[in-house]
């Protein structure tokens, strides 16, 4: 049977992913300006950090595509000369400095990584559907553990990261759950590889944890549909359907130049902030 939304109509499926319910939970206004608004409000300069993350994904992406033989420490230093992104930084003085940052997290990262196990996919594309919600996303790498999927995320924050980032990662957990839809086999374990830190941090999800956050996801995704409804329906004004939820993390906002609220919560950060310091 058929769920009923607002004024009896049929509730429409959400297609999201894990990032887009995010920013709903975060802060429907950044929400609002991201999925919503057409055309997208100019946003902020580039993030240096996010320049230097995706540097680092797209080596270890390519680590992965070489012959077996060729799958050495050493090679990540040729394949981040190649995949450089230098969005964001101050100048070249501080790119070389935070090039020979990453340097050193891929090589030591790297003596960690057996080169023969070949895993199921890099960057894989996995999917999954509910009665309200059809979730996608792409997972950095999903392991093949005996035959079991493993869901593999790679930072380089420098924020400190736990076993608990893990368990409580709402978006590991659907990757799990779509990785398992995709593949037809069970997933349950999800880790954290944390480069900067040196650090692996894993949980073994139970099929009822899973659940919980599937729950959690089906509604925040049912709240965003019924923001979207009424603001383009005319019955809430942008922000009473979209509130601005202001905060700490309003400093890194792509948006903050459109929001008063996010302006007053906390101090504008340089593109170049949030790089790891050379030790």
């Amino acid at each position: 049977m058929e769920q009923l939304g607002l004024a009896g109509m049929p509730t429409r499926l959400f297609s999201c992913t894990p990032s887009k319910l995010a920013s709903f939970a975060e802060c429907p206004r950044r929400y609002r300006m991201t999925y919503v608004d057409r055309p997208t409000p100019p946003k902020g300069a580039p993030w240096a950090h996010n320049a230097l993350g995706a540097t680092v994904h797209n080596v270890l992406r390519s680590w992965w595509s070489l012959p077996r033989q060729q799958r050495t420490p050493e090679a990540s230093r040729r394949l981040l000369n190649e995949a450089w992104i230098s969005d964001g930084y101050r100048d070249a003085e501080q790119q070389a400095a935070a090039k020979q940052i990453a340097a050193g997290w891929l090589e030591s990262y790297l003596e960690t990584v057996d080169p023969a196990a070949e895993p199921f996919g890099l960057e894989r594309t996995v999917a999954m559907r509910t009665e309200t919600l059809a979730v996608s996303g792409r997972i950095d790498r999903l392991d093949d553990r005996d035959g079991e999927p493993v869901v593999v995320d790679y930072k380089t924050g420098r924020s400190a990261l736990s076993e608990a980032d893990a368990a409580g990662s709402q978006a590991l957990a659907l990757y799990a759950l779509a990785a398992a839809r995709t593949l037809r086999r069970p997933c349950r374990r999800v880790e954290l590889h944390h480069l900067s830190a040196g650090e692996v941090y894993t949980h073994e999800h139970t099929p009822e944890r899973l659940e919980r956050h599937l729950r959690r996801a089906e509604q925040t995704a049912a709240d965003a549909l019924e923001a979207e409804t009424r603001f383009k329906a005319g019955s809430a004004s942008a922000d009473e359907a979209f509130p601005p939820a202001p905060g700490s993390r309003c400093s890194w906002c792509d948006f903050r130049r459109h929001c008063p609220e996010g302006q007053q919560a906390a101090p504008p950060k340089e593109p170049w902030a949030a790089l790891p310091e050379r030790r």
